[in-house]
């Protein structure tokens, strides 16, 4: 069987939907993207729909081409939520369950004044010299935690959470998909199927890119079952599926990909070195 780990959010649903129909050797779990993160590094899955983030620490993974959860503009599901103003904000609560989005709200607070994002190492210098004049504070927001709580300026929250949350006690929100498109004018890549050197996908290679058109081909079927179980409108969950996540990793979304880990590499958040490795069969001698 070959293990694979989704996240168990709304916005995964279309790429999983027949998965393991299509490929039955697959055994489906889903989890936090935090911990499947943590599964993949584990040697617990073979294959998992991860934070890029954690794409680019692992170093030795490659990517299943052709899917992706992403955004070109808002995205809805990843929120900075804050008692004051953008350029204000000293101290944020991470939601524990996320990482990409975590450094995403680095990189974007690195630069409060222009609100652009740095393209040079001598600019990520200058930002770090920024963030340690201004001393900005991050502590973990757990799961269980009410983020109307929260002591910090501000609050990150992600996936079923955010598009739940009000938190009235907060004056301004950010959706930081949108903060990254205006900023660079490229999609955000959230999450990727990652795959474990030398696991052979074998009859799955084309099974997730055939979910994914299949789930999306149910997208009104998808969100009239999950409203339910969120307590959402189904209108409002079938227009999430149709203008607001995107789940295709073209050109335009490799783009995106590849200026967030100049970024993050940039601002210590992710090792040097990464290669953004397509997958491909391993040689019999090198499979698990």
């Amino acid at each position: 069987m070959l293990r694979v780990g989704a996240v168990n959010y709304l916005n995964t649903k279309p790429l999983i939907e027949g998965l393991t129909e299509f490929a039955p050797n697959v055994r489906l779990t889903l989890d936090l993207p935090s911990r499947l993160a943590d599964q993949m590094a584990a040697g617990e899955l073979d294959v998992g729909l991860i934070p890029v983030v954690e794409f680019f620490r692992a170093k030795t993974y490659s990517i299943v081409p052709g899917c992706s959860i992403s955004s070109r503009g808002p995205v809805l599901s990843v929120t900075l939520f804050s008692r004051v103003p953008w350029d204000q904000i000293r101290s944020v609560s991470l939601d524990e369950g996320s990482r990409t989005s975590a450094a995403l709200t680095k990189v974007l607070l690195a630069s409060p004044v222009s609100r652009e994002p740095t393209a040079s190492a001598a600019d990520a210098s200058h930002a770090r010299r920024w963030l340690a004049a201004n001393r900005l504070e991050y502590h973990p927001l757990p799961l269980t935690a009410p983020a109307d709580d929260a002591a910090t300026d501000a609050v990150l929250l992600i996936g079923d959470r955010a598009m739940k949350a009000c938190l009235p006690g907060f004056e301004f929100s950010y959706d930081l998909g949108a903060e990254w498109f205006d900023r660079t004018g490229l999609p955000m890549v959230f999450a990727v199927w990652a795959v474990r050197p030398g696991v052979d996908l074998g009859e799955a290679e084309h099974a997730f890119v055939r979910a994914k058109r299949h789930g999306l081909s149910r997208a009104g079927v998808i969100a009239e079952r999950e409203a339910k179980r969120l307590g959402l409108d189904p209108g409002y969950c079938r227009r999430y599926f149709d203008t607001i996540i995107r789940y295709d990793l073209g050109e335009p979304e490799l783009a995106g990909l590849k200026r967030y880990y100049q970024l993050t590499s940039e601002f210590n958040l992710a090792p040097q070195g990464v290669d953004l490795v397509r997958y491909h069969r391993p040689h019999p001698e090198q499979s698990r």
